[in-house]
C-alpha cells in the first residue's frame, strides 16, 4: 500500500534520539514511510535502525547541510504529503493525525506545524513566529521590543510563543523546520529547499516562498511534540553559529534588500556579525576556562 506520508529525517550524530523519534512515528496509526538522510554521522545512530520496517537510509559521504539533505529525501519520497522532521523530535500519540487533518481541512494550506515543547512542558520559541524582517531584527537586537505593549505595530516581537495559545489552528508567517508537514502539490509549485543555506534560516526561506505563492502556513496548537533542541549541533557550536549568522545574511539579502534603505540593511549586517563575534568570543572563553580547569584539576 502506498504511504500517505513520506517522512524525511536528516540525521547527524543524533544518537539514541533518532531511534526514539522513529519509534514514535511507527506508532502512528497512518500509512507512512521513513527516509533517513544521514550527513556522514560518526556515531552509531544508524545501527539502531537495523530491521525497522518502512525505513530507508540514504548515506551521504559528507555533511551536505540540512537543506540539501532535505532535498535528497524529498526527491526520493513518493507520498502525497511530506513530513520534514528533526531526529530529536518525539511525537505524542495522535499528533501526526492532527497535523494531517489540519492540512487537509484547509484547501489553501500548504504547510502545517505543531506545538514544540521542552522537557518541562513549556513551549519552545520557533514553533510559531513572524518573519524576522530587518526592522524586527533591529528592534529585537537593541531591546526595543520592550516597548511593544505601548506601540505594538512599531516594536512587534517576531517570537510568538509568549502569546496565549490559540484554541484552533491559526495562520502564521512561519513555523520551525524541526517539524513541517507539507503537501506535494504545494512543493511542486513552490520548489524545494534552497540548499545554498547550510544550516539555519532555510526554514524561514521556505516559509517566505510558500506565502509568496499564496499558500497558507498553519500552526496547530493541539499537535504536541517534544523537541530536544540542538542535539545534532551540540558538538560543533562555533561551526553552527557561523552558518546560522551566514544564513541570516543570505535570508535578508534574498528577500529584503530592495525593500529597505541601504543604511538599515547595513546596520542589520553590522548587528548580525557583531552578534556572531560576541557569541564566538563567549564560546572560546568557556572552552579556555574548561581547558584551564582540566589542567589544574
Amino acid at each position: 500500500m502506498t504511504a500517505t506520508i513520506s517522512t524525511i529525517i536528516v540525521n547527524y550524530n543524533a544518537g539514541a534520539y533518532l531511534r526514539a523519534c522513529i519509534d514514535s512515528l511507527l506508532a502512528c496509526p497512518l500509512e507512512i514511510d521513513i527516509i533517513v538522510v544521514d550527513n556522514a554521522s560518526a556515531d552509531d545512530s544508524l545501527a539502531a535502525l537495523e530491521g525497522l520496517p518502512h525505513v530507508q537510509i540514504i548515506r551521504n559521504e559528507r555533511n551536505l547541510g540540512f537543506a540539501a539533505a532535505c532535498n535528497i529525501g524529498a526527491r526520493t519520497a513518493v507520498a502525497p504529503y511530506l513530513l520534514f522532521l528533526n531526529p530529536d523530535c518525539y511525537f505524542v500519540p495522535g499528533t501526526l493525525s492532527i497535523l494531517l487533518d489540519a492540512l487537509r481541512a484547509d484547501g489553501q494550506a500548504g504547510m502545517v506545524g505543531g506545538l514544540l515543547i521542552n522537557s518541562d512542558g513549556s513551549e519552545q520559541p520557533g514553533g510559531r513566529r513572524a518573519i524576522p524582517t530587518p526592522w524586527r531584527s533591529f528592534v529585537r537586537a537593541f531591546g526595543l521590543n520592550r516597548f511593544a505593549d505601548r506601540w505594538p505595530k512599531l516594536f512587534f516581537d517576531f517570537h510568538l510563543h509568549k502569546q496565549p495559545l490559540p484554541a484552533r489552528p491559526v495562520e502564521v508567517e512561519a513555523i520551525s523546520g524541526a517539524c513541517m508537514l507539507v503537501s506535494r502539490e504545494a512543493v511542486q509549485q513552490v520548489g524545494l529547499w534552497d540548499d545554498a543555506y547550510f544550516l539555519h534560516c532555510e526554514d524561514l526561506d521556505w516559509c517566505m516562498r510558500f506565502r509568496q505563492k499564496g499558500w497558507k502556513i498553519l500552526f496547530v496548537p493541539t499537535a504536541k511534540m517534544s523537541h530536544a533542541l540542538g542535539v545534532c549541533s551540540s558538538s560543533r557550536p562555533l561551526f553552527v553559529e557561523w552558518h546560522k549568522h551566514k544564513g541570516m545574511m543570505r535570508f535578508y539579502r534574498k528577500f529584503f534588500r530592495h525593500q529597505y534603505p541601504f543604511l538599515l540593511m547595513g546596520l542589520v549586517a553590522v548587528g548580525v556579525w557583531l552578534r556572531f563575534a560576541l557569541v564566538a568570543a563567549s564560546h572560546l572563553f568557556k572552552r579556555m576556562c574548561r581547558s584551564l580547569k582540566a589542567d589544574h584539576g
